[in-house]
């Protein structure tokens, strides 16, 4: 369970470049696969086999100064809040402007790893230039360029040694976060799940400093809710933007097991409520949507069937998650949902005995082996299920790199049908035998 690492600092000083650069060699792997880069603004990394999630909060303001200096304090503030380090950039050539200034002052009082970067720096007059950073009063400094990559290396690895090592609570149970955009009623539904009796063996803070974990026992089911909607922030940071609530998201994703994803049926499947289904399937969670508020929806317009259908378009290609009709307010199919979701706590955590699995799977591919590539042929000799926290299967056979894409999702639909791993992003991998 990787840490969260922040990237601060006004517009223009290569924030951007330096994200990239990160995480460029990551997501050419993980995105090649979709062929899409949903969210610029949050990629994962790993440094020295640390691995951890790194957040750009550039590039979201348009506007006048004064506005700008607001979102800057802003995005400072947030990410003071749920990172657990932070990286500061600054830019040599425009040397200590006020904006910085203001940045390090909030930074100053924070008792998180600050790190101070220097950027653009590419010859030795601008290494002494760099000096002067020494008068925002935040210590020692890196200076790199984020355009060549020099002096990256340094930076990262003072980076790691602080990050916190594993952030998992050590009970066994099912963890469980609701997300979801804001006033989507992820309060009400866990409000509506616990009742207001609180059926609570425990109140645990939660392992992020604020969402607040819940152990919940009631009807034979024992797991942890976890609750982003119980994360209020400071009146200063309104919810108006849409990365806040992504961000709020991150944190809760990368900490459970299986994600509710709860949204307004009168607003749809939006750009933002995507945002936050790729982020659960980019890091291999269990995926339950709920659909809220459907007792407001014109039923002559729009039916179930034609509302699921247009959900599960915009969820291609991973269109295997259980999408259910709920209504809070009426306390309506809200105790399925919990249902839905243990089941899908099971189907990540499944296991299947290889010989099994082999039985079941070769005949299959025999019948329909990979499509010849160049004149070659490919033969898949045997499969098995890799030891680790969500699905992934490994074949095995003579010519890995001529199996395309295609095929590896005929694969994986067939385990799907062949196994049930319903709301479970999996992964195919081919391997040389």
């Amino acid at each position: 369970m990787g840490a969260i690492v922040a990237i601060v600092g006004r517009p223009n000083v290569g924030k951007s470049t330096f994200f990239n650069r990160l995480i460029q060699r990551r997501e050419a792997i993980v995105d090649a696969v979709s062929g899409v880069t949903r969210d610029r603004h949050y990629g994962k990394t790993d440094w020295n086999g640390k691995e951890f999630s790194i957040i750009d909060t550039g590039g979201y303001v348009v506007g006048s100064d004064d506005i700008f200096e607001k979102e800057i304090d802003k995005q400072v503030e947030l990410a003071i809040d749920e990172a657990d380090a932070i990286i500061f950039m600054v830019d040599v050539e425009s040397g200590v402007t006020g904006m910085d200034e203001d940045v390090a002052k909030l930074l100053r009082r924070v008792d998180k790893p600050v790190f101070l970067a220097v950027n653009k720096v590419d010859n030795g007059q601008r290494e002494a230039d760099a000096v002067e950073f020494y008068a925002l009063g935040l210590g020692e400094y890196f200076s790199l360029s984020s355009i060549n990559g020099s002096g990256t290396g340094e930076l990262l690895d003072a980076l790691v040694e602080v990050l916190p090592e594993n952030l998992m609570p050590d009970d066994e149970l099912p963890r469980f976060a609701v997300v979801g955009r804001p006033n989507a009623g992820k309060s009400s539904f866990i409000n509506a799940l616990i009742g207001e009796e609180r059926y609570i063996v425990t109140d645990i803070a939660g392992t992020t400093r604020d969402s607040i974990d819940t152990k919940y026992n009631r009807f034979g089911f024992e797991f942890n809710l976890v609750d982003t909607a119980g994360i209020r922030r400071k009146a200063k940071v309104k919810e108006d933007l849409e990365f806040y609530s992504v961000m709020r998201s991150v944190r809760a994703i990368e900490h459970c097991d299986v994600c509710i994803l709860l949204l307004d049926a009168t607003r749809g499947f939006d750009g933002q409520v995507q945002n936050i289904f790729w982020l659960a399937q980019r890091n291999h969670k269990g995926i339950v949507i709920l659909v809220n508020k459907w007792d407001l929806v014109e039923k002559e317009t729009n039916t179930v069937r034609d509302y699921e259908k247009r959900i599960r378009e915009a969820m291609e290609p991973f269109v295997d998650v259980p999408i259910l009709f709920i209504s809070v307010l009426n306390k309506q199919r809200i105790f399925k949902a919990i249902e839905m979701a243990v089941e899908v706590y099971k189907n990540r955590s499944k296991k299947i005995v290889t010989r099994k699995l082999n039985d079941i799977m070769l005949p299959i591919i025999e019948n329909r082996p990979p499509p010849a590539y160049k004149g070659k042929f490919v033969k898949i000799k045997f499969c098995t299920q890799l030891p680790t926290p969500y699905p992934q299967f490994a074949f095995f056979c003579n010519l890995p790199q001529y199996v395309r894409e295609p095929y590896k999702r005929f694969l994986e639909n067939k385990l799907r049908e062949q196994f049930d791993f319903t709301g479970v992003p999996m992964t195919v991998f081919m391997r040389k035998k």
